[in-house]
């Protein structure tokens, strides 16, 4: 069958639907909870079906300088980490930024700072979103919120990275790398042959053919005014994607009072919030950014014409709360709700949350 449905960790899904999706080489290293992603694509040896490549490197920093070589040939290449092993790949990252290489990175997010805890966090937002690594650039970031959306992802991460030459990044948290749902796999596509690489790809490094000087990939530009010309072009470029592929989900917002914004797990622990305010007679919606860049900018600022309230709720200190009071720019009272330890928050936590820091204010 090309299509099937079982169960699985959202980190075995994403293995899964990388060898069907066709990808080339992913490069990776080992560290909790996301290592179920290099482990499950070992023990599928997709090398001997679909020819991917799959290698442990000697290192973060290494598996992310393999991920530049595979992109910049026109490969389709991924990475995945958790969050200290994220932090040692940014300047690759950025690198891969700075070239317009696209690629797919992974992170599952445990606690810190520093080594913290192996526990579930959703605190590498400012990582990720703002950019760790050095310069003006960004990920496409998309926040998956079910073992579906973790393999769905990945071909949507993929064709994103592709369609504007940007790396993409899945930012899970732990719970949902972790926990086991039924997911559809996507069916196999083939893997790109060398004609259709070099045919969507005519800027990658193809070695020298037919007496043409090899195109160079490169991150480099000495000349002051060329490196302001493509950083120039690059925020046209993030202008773009801000325009056309922000995505979001609603759940009961259309007569809210108040509204949750929550994304990856922390979303599906607010929707039974918001079921239980609605029992009490207070209206309560749920937005879930799909997309944390480019972030629902606009569709936040128009609820805050409507509602009396917003609360950020996210297991961190309070990274996304900054895009949120950015998008309403005063409009409405913005507060934040989360738990720091590797502790999940319940659902009447948040709801006791709510009343306390804005019904009840």
């Amino acid at each position: 069958m090309t299509t099937d449905i079982t169960l699985m960790k959202g980190n075995e899904a994403i293995a899964h639907a990388a060898i069907r999706y066709g990808v080339d080489g992913y490069f990776g290293y080992p560290i909790t909870p996301q290592s179920e992603i290099l482990e499950t694509l070992m023990a599928q040896m997709p090398w001997q079906t679909t020819g991917m490549v799959v290698l442990q490197a000697e290192s973060e920093l290494a598996a992310i300088n393999m991920v530049y070589g595979g992109a910049a040939t026109g490969k389709k290449v991924m990475t995945s980490s958790s969050s200290p092993g994220v932090s040692l790949k940014q300047e690759g990252i950025s690198y891969l930024a700075g070239a317009e290489l696209p690629c797919l990175i992974i992170n599952v997010m445990r606690g810190g700072p520093g080594l913290g805890t192996i526990q579930p966090s959703q605190a590498d937002y400012f990582q990720t979103v703002k950019g760790g690594g050095h310069g003006d650039y960004r990920l496409i970031a998309l926040a998956p919120a079910s073992v579906q959306e973790m393999a769905d992802f990945v071909g949507l991460g993929f064709d994103l990275a592709f369609k504007y030459q940007n790396p993409a990044i899945i930012l899970a948290d732990g719970i949902v790398g972790q926990m086991m749902e039924k997911v559809t796999l996507p069916p196999f596509q083939p893997r790109r042959s060398e004609e259709e690489i070099i045919a969507q790809c005519p800027w990658a490094a193809r070695g020298r053919q037919a007496n043409r000087q090899p195109n160079v990939v490169t991150s480099l530009e000495l000349d002051p005014a060329k490196m302001e010309e493509n950083n120039l072009r690059f925020q046209a470029k993030y202008r773009q994607i801000e325009e056309n592929e922000v995505r979001y989900e609603e759940f009961l917002c259309a007569d809210a009072e108040y509204l949750l914004i929550a994304f990856g797990s922390s979303a599906r622990i607010c929707q039974k919030a918001v079921e239980n305010a609605r029992e009490e007679g207070i209206k309560v919606g749920l937005l879930r950014p799909i997309t944390l860049w480019p972030f629902p900018t606009k569709i936040l600022s128009a609820y805050a014409y409507q509602v009396k309230g917003m609360l950020s709720v996210e297991l961190n200190a309070g990274q996304m709360i900054e895009d949120v009071r950015l998008a309403v720019n005063g409009k409405v009272k913005v507060e934040h709700f989360g738990r720091l330890g590797g502790i999940v928050f319940t659902p009447d936590e948040v709801l006791t949350a709510l009343k306390d820091k804005l019904i009840h204010a």
